[in-house]
């Protein structure tokens, strides 16, 4: 097989039209390009150069294989740029898996912020239900994932990266808009609206409404409950995270009493896959949820 550094010296020495030159470029010593050139010649059975006045001169069939050599070499540097690239974190692939209220909001702004500044970097992003992420991480379809609490499964590993709570979305005009926080007492009399009893997040609102009154419009979405408010069906008990990443004139949302945490989880398989892409969106998702 020929060797790499022989078609490098053979290279060189066609570009620089000395053995002295091509070992000033490469950063060896003239005997190593000359020694180099013989076992290349050796190799290919040809006469690479021909020595004449103490020059060598490129034979017919080294100036032949000059234009594939040159292909090889282009390639080469593609390479180490692209292998540069991708030490920076500026090249490659990141896929991410998110429960929607986290995708809609916060980890799509993560996405955007890890865009900026490298255009080759390929995304695939899935707004997807918890369990689901969780078997997309298992199975090594996606790189990372984003959900509430609780994740019980030992076979990916789970990292606390920020907080959210459930909170009561109101119109800015209505009565309770100017509220510091919402106890469940409070809510007698309005049209609520919160999550189906089925959804991962209805036992958080069922204990912060403990004795309140009932909901009267269910959905198994934040944003479906937003848009509710929005259009004047009710006032809503949802999370408070998609709200926050994207806030809607005419809208405020209060913190209720007592107060009811939510973590917020980033999965990863188990053992861990590294790469710099996904160090640098993890770091960039950890800035997002940090706030201003």
């Amino acid at each position: 097989m020929i060797n790499l550094r022989q078609v490098e010296c053979f290279y060189a020495v066609m570009r620089t039209g000395s053995v002295t030159q091509a070992a000033r470029l490469l950063n060896v010593t003239q005997p190593a390009v000359s020694i180099a050139l013989q076992q290349l010649e050796s190799r290919l059975k040809l006469k690479l150069f021909e020595r004449s006045a103490g020059r060598l001169h490129a034979t017919a069939e080294a100036k032949d294989l000059l234009p594939d050599l040159a292909e090889i070499f282009v390639r080469l540097a593609a390479i180490e740029r692209r292998s540069q690239d991708l030490a920076q974190g500026v090249r490659g692939s990141l896929s991410v898996a998110a429960t929607p209220p986290l995708c809609d909001g916060f980890v799509v702004n993560a996405v955007a912020g890890f865009l900026r500044g490298r255009p080759d970097v390929r995304v695939s992003i899935q707004a997807t239900p918890s369990s689901m992420v969780v078997d997309r991480i298992i199975s090594g379809e996606v790189d990372a994932g984003v959900v509430y609490e609780p994740v019980l499964s030992a076979a990916v590993q789970v990292e606390e990266i920020g907080s959210a709570s459930i909170g009561c979305l109101v119109p800015t005009r209505h009565r309770l808009a100017r509220r510091q926080s919402i106890a469940a007492q409070d809510l007698e009399g309005e049209r609520l609206i919160t999550y189906l009893p089925q959804a991962l997040l209805r036992p958080y609102i069922d204990r912060v409404m403990a004795g309140g009154p009932a909901a009267a419009v269910q959905t198994g979405a934040s944003s479906t409950a937003i848009a509710l408010v929005t259009e004047g069906a009710g006032i809503a008990l949802v999370e408070s995270a998609l709200f926050q990443a994207r806030p809607q004139r005419g809208l405020v949302m209060l913190p209720m009493t007592p107060a009811t945490g939510l973590k917020v989880l980033l999965l990863r398989p188990r053992p861990a896959v590294r790469s710099r892409a996904l160090d640098e969106f993890v770091r960039e998702l950890r800035a997002v949820f940090a706030g201003p």
